[in-house]
Parts: structure tokens; C-alpha cells; sequence
């Protein structure tokens, strides 16, 4: 089963609702607000007058946030009609980013060692079958000092949802529909895999940057789980057995 074709399909059909829901909120965007989050905000800090390379950009709200606060900002995404939104998104806001369609190990092979930051963030990883290649695309793409931050769901809640913890070579085929609010119900198809912590931070060992931080945190700055309660302001908990589950990692590496 080509995996490329089946997830690019169930994007291309996602972004169409992405870019309308409530969920995403693009129109605040417009307005002038940042999607971005505490998180990744304090792990970055300053970004003006850096290279970024945001991969898996979806339709480009992060990426055009990061342009906004000064960023010289590369983009890639898998699918086509994503990048089309985001293109048209940076026409609206007068920002400038280069967007590009293309999977993250096809990309990894044109890369070059120039940005001062790798992005990745929130659902990324799953898409992948293999991450140590991933971890060699981050860094073949960063430059001596640079660093990559990782903002990604904690797989523990995807065993809690009913899928494996540990990775396997053979993928979960999901059928189902999108996390936002408008929802049609529409079945999309796709394949996704599993990837420990243990795996994302011996994968970049393996790929010789260093770690720097590791973090766990028990909320996620978005609704997107079944069962999820706001504890204040854009912190979503969810408790399992009466504890507060973790739900988001992060990780800050550098590459010598």
C-alpha cells in the first residue's frame, strides 16, 4: 500500500475543512494574532534573523507565525492542497515564507545544512514509518549550532486511546474522520505509526545532536482528544485512572 498516496489524500481532503473550522481559527490569524503556543514560544525564544525550517507545516498557520516574528521561514508539507492554502494565506497577510509540497524524507535528500531551526510539531511524527531517517533529515538541514524543537503528543496517549506504545514495522490504518468541529463524517483512510520517546531521542543520538532538553507536560494546547477538560485557559487535561495523564513532550537538541 503506497502510504505517500493514501495519507496525502486524507490531507488534501482534511485541509479543506482545516482551513474553515473554528478549530484552527484562521481568520484570527488574519486579524494578526500567532497560532503559536507558550510552549514552543519559550523553548525558541527569539527568533528574528533565523533560518527556520518548519516541516509538516499543514497549511502554514505556525509556519507564517514564525515569519511574523522575524523568521526567514522554509516550510514542507506533504500535501498539495495544504500548501495551496498557505500560499494564499501569506498573500492575505503580507508575509513571506517559501512553502514547498513534498514528503519529509524527499525532501531530506535535497536538503542542506543552513537553518539555525528545525519545527516540528503536534501529530507530526505518527505520518512516519521510520524515524531514524527523520531525525538524519533534521540534521542534514541544520547548520552547526542549530537546533531542532520538537513539540509532539505524548504517545502515551495513544496507548490510553487503544494503539500500540512501542514502534512496528506494519502501520495502523485509521479510518476515520478529522479532530476539528466541522467534521463531515466523511471516512479518510490513513496510515500511521507509533514512536516511543525512547525512539524520537536515540534517533537523534544516532544522528549526532545533542539533547539538550526533554520535557513532559500533563495538558495539551488544543481540544483535539476525546475526553479532554480545560483546566484554565488553553491547557486541556485528561485524567486516567483519577491521574492527570501526560500529554504533550518536547525536545530541544543541537547539532555540534
Amino acid at each position: 500500500m503506497d502510504y505517500l498516496a493514501l495519507n496525502k489524500a486524507a490531507w488534501d481532503k482534511r485541509t479543506e475543512l482545516h482551513v474553515d473550522s473554528e478549530f484552527y481559527d484562521a481568520p484570527s490569524f488574519i486579524a494578526g494574532n500567532s497560532s503559536l503556543k507558550s510552549i514552543e514560544l519559550d523553548l525558541m525564544g527569539d527568533v528574528a534573523g533565523k533560518k527556520l525550517l518548519h516541516l509538516q507545516c499543514h497549511f502554514g498557520l505556525d509556519s507564517l507565525s514564525w515569519a511574523r516574528l522575524g523568521a526567514e521561514v522554509t516550510a514542507v508539507d506533504l500535501s498539495s492542497e495544504a500548501i495551496n492554502q498557505a500560499k494564499e494565506l501569506a498573500q492575505k497577510t503580507n508575509l513571506t515564507a517559501e512553502f514547498i509540497c513534498d514528503d519529509v524524507y524527499h525532501y531530506g535528500e535535497e536538503t542542506k545544512p543552513i537553518h539555525d531551526w528545525v519545527f516540528v510539531s503536534y501529530g507530526a511524527l505518527c505520518w512516519l514509518p521510520d524515524i531514524d531517517q527523520w531525525a538524519q533529515v533534521v540534521a542534514n538541514s541544520l547548520k552547526a549550532g542549530g537546533k531542532l524543537c520538537l513539540a509532539e503528543f505524548h504517545p502515551v496517549h495513544d496507548l490510553i486511546s487503544g494503539y500500540g506504545y512501542f514502534h512496528r514495522e506494519d502501520a495502523d490504518l485509521d479510518e476515520e474522520g478529522t479532530y476539528t468541529e466541522n467534521d463531515d463524517g466523511e471516512v479518510s483512510p490513513m496510515l500511521t505509526w507509533g514512536h516511543p520517546v525512547s525512539d524520537v531521542v536515540n534517533a537523534l543520538i544516532k544522528a549526532g545532536l545533542v539533547i539538550e532538553q526533554l520535557n513532559e507536560y500533563d495538558y495539551s494546547p488544543y481540544n483535539c482528544f476525546e475526553g479532554l477538560k480545560e483546566r484554565q485557559s488553553g491547557e486541556f487535561i485528561y485524567e486516567h485512572e483519577h491521574y492527570e495523564s501526560p500529554l504533550v513532550y518536547s525536545i530541544v537538541a543541537s547539532k555540534r
